[in-house]
């Protein structure tokens, strides 16, 4: 077979070339600490990682909805705790009307109760970033519009928002709202935290029925009726104390799990990935040492002469 006067010269700057990829590769490896940079370096290993780091996005997007979920639960959480103390006073003021009071003293209590009135409206109409708390899905609508008349008593207080709560993420297959909406008088769905038609709850129509009373001495109705209807708002309003704990406590242990699965998969990413650091010197030592040795051989022949060989 012949052997063209070039097969040594080509076959050389291949060598050289394929060294001087091998150690390329290596040079950075030993500089970003990363074995992987291209799918070529290690297919398997590359779809590995991608599929890794798709999962831990995923995590995160649970996390940042855990997060999100978890300050509004806390902003609900005062707010029911806001109303548990005009009910409290609304409460009291119930049982101190009675029939020793004088008109002017009832007159008194219920000129607090507007004032009780007006601040669970405006605890009711809290926002949460830019959003309000209580109006379900309209949560750009002011869940509660506040009448009143001339006197500055409270005459009604109408909803405005609606019955549905919105659903966020926050695992694999499991979403979690922390939305209360103000009232549900529709049979079905979540329950209202001051209105709810199929457990008897109306805070706000109960509070206005206990200024009307008051204003008019009829102490006896508060003692048969609004009392009662008083006492069941509270249980209503400690019910959502209960569902908005769980609704924290749930957040809380997802979001341990979350962050056990997020730190698992980066060091899952880290094995597949990332070099290690004494082999990938030594392999660029050899690396080099090769190509020193070939451009070292290559010379050797190129240099010698046709003299050389006839010696």
């Amino acid at each position: 077979m012949r052997v063209t006067a070039n097969t040594f010269p080509n076959s050389l700057v291949d060598q050289l070339a394929n060294l001087t990829s091998r150690q390329n590769r290596l040079q950075n490896q030993a500089a970003t600490g990363q074995r992987i940079q291209l799918p070529e370096d290690d297919p398997a290993a590359m779809r590995r990682v991608l599929e890794l780091q798709t999962e831990s996005k995923s995590v995160s997007q649970f996390e940042r909805n855990i997060s999100t979920l978890r300050d509004q639960a806390q902003s609900t959480f005062e707010v029911i705790r806001g109303l548990k103390k005009v009910s409290d006073r609304a409460g009291e003021l119930a049982v101190l009307a009675d029939g020793t009071k004088s008109p002017d003293e009832l007159k008194i209590y219920a000129i607090e109760v507007t004032s009780l009135i007006k601040q669970a409206a405006q605890l009711a109409n809290t926002k949460f970033r830019g959003d309000y708390l209580l109006s379900g899905t309209k949560n750009d609508t002011v869940p509660f519009a506040v009448t009143t008349d001339v006197n500055g008593s409270v005459t009604g207080i109408a909803f405005q928002g609606n019955q549905s709560i919105a659903n966020s993420e926050i695992a694999d297959g499991v979403t979690l709202s922390a939305q209360t909406i103000g009232e549900n008088t529709t049979g079905s769905g979540p329950r209202g935290l001051l209105s709810d038609s199929r457990y008897g709850n109306d805070l706000f129509n109960h509070l206005i029925a206990l200024q009307d009373n008051l204003l008019a001495g009829d102490t006896a109705t508060i003692a048969s009726t609004t009392r009662a209807q008083l006492g069941s708002d509270e249980d209503n309003i400690l019910l959502h104390f209960g569902t908005n704990g769980a609704i924290q406590s749930q957040l809380e242990s997802t979001s341990s799990l979350g962050k056990r699965r997020s730190d698992a998969l980066e060091l899952l990413v880290s094995k597949e990935a990332d070099a290690d650091l004494a082999e990938t010197l030594v392999r660029l030592n050899q690396t080099q040492n090769a190509y020193r040795a070939a451009m070292q051989s290559g010379a050797n022949m190129l240099g010698n002469s046709l003299l050389d060989y006839l010696r």
